[in-house]
């Protein structure tokens, strides 16, 4: 089974390629979609839900999130949050996604599913991205509700029925079991999860202090995705890259490209990337040209001291690749 069908990556490909043929050194690969910044949960390790009220209360029309994926032109769209499904118009979104061609997810923590499941069609550029932190212990002291892992189990069986593809999304913090972790990544297999997302949390500045304690610092990634590697046995398919892996090893160094995943939320364009908030642009062009790029990454701002996240490192990822890396995304990409 292939990570994704073989005609997106193919488009991807031919994206970057183009990119590269033009000379242009930064360019988007995905976008960050926000229609709202409002959730149905306040999960510890989240800095978002923490925003003022007015902010959160504010939503992108559908028609200014098809302006934001026709205005920067990335080839495809994680349309996140806060929880996107609270958002009135999220059918409209997808499917005006979808109506361009543009390789979609929807990042969800499961609750509000029944509103969209019998409204969306399966469709191979479309998939259900589910938020699950760990076993059920784990993952509802995580988002602060009890039952909600139980919710999100259910929610992946009923996609899966209906044909949809659906992948999950795991946040590593401090304390995380590798066993368990590894255990319920291959669960998710079992059930037919097409691919699983690792990726270590950020150190949200806005997080209480009584909760600051429970981020990953660099070497300590290293340890805990080496244990969930080595539990997991092969039996995993991850959309996580190889070379992505690599770096969360410590095995190779990479640069953050925070470019490569712009986001767009009510208040504009987010500079300087889905992380970090300095500003916010009235247009793509005028983010990308106004904010000092050589300010940000590991060694550049301490800020970004022990991000580690997929959303500034995957496209980094891409951008490094040799040869033989080329050849180890090939077998990846067609890894069952």
């Amino acid at each position: 089974m292939a990570r994704q069908p073989l005609g997106l990556t193919v488009d991807m490909a031919k994206y970057i390629m183009t990119q590269k043929l033009k000379g242009n050194k930064r360019f988007p690969m995905v976008l960050m979609l926000e229609p709202t910044e409002m959730c149905n949960l306040t999960c510890t390790g989240c800095g978002k839900i923490r925003q003022a009220p007015e902010v959160l209360k504010m939503r992108l029309s559908a028609e200014e999130c098809f302006a934001a994926i026709d205005e920067c032109g990335a080839p495809a769209v994680s349309i996140a949050g806060g929880e996107p499904l609270v958002h009135p118009e999220i059918v409209d979104i997808v499917k005006g996604m979808l109506a361009r061609k543009k390789l979609t997810m929807l990042c969800t923590n499961g609750i509000l599913l029944h509103r969209v499941l019998d409204k969306l069609d399966p469709d191979p550029r479309f998939t259900f991205v589910f938020h699950l932190d760990g076993k059920r212990d784990h993952h509802d002291k995580m988002v602060e509700r009890k039952g909600v892992f139980d919710i999100v189990i259910k929610g992946i069986k009923a996609a899966k029925e209906r044909g949809f593809r659906v992948a999950t999304n795991t946040t590593l913090y401090k304390g995380a079991s590798a066993q368990d972790t590894a255990e319920l990544l291959q669960e998710l297999m079992d059930i037919g999860v097409d691919n699983s997302i690792l990726s270590p949390a950020f150190t949200y500045e806005e997080v209480d202090a009584s909760n600051s304690d429970i981020f990953l610092h660099r070497r300590e990634v290293n340890t805990l995705v080496q244990d969930i590697l080595d539990n997991a046995n092969g039996k995993v398919r991850f959309y996580d890259t190889p070379i992505y892996f690599d770096f969360l090893l410590g095995k190779k160094d990479l640069r953050c490209t925070p470019w490569g995943n712009p986001t767009r939320n009510p208040k504009g364009w987010k500079g300087p990337c889905y992380l970090l908030t300095d500003g916010h642009y009235d247009t793509f062009e005028e983010m990308m040209n106004q904010t000092n790029w050589e300010e940000f990454g590991y060694g550049e701002n301490p800020r970004c001291a022990s991000c580690m996240m997929h959303s500034g490192y995957e496209a980094s990822a891409v951008g490094a690749m040799t040869p033989k890396d080329t050849w180890r995304l090939v077998r990846w990409f067609f890894a069952s």
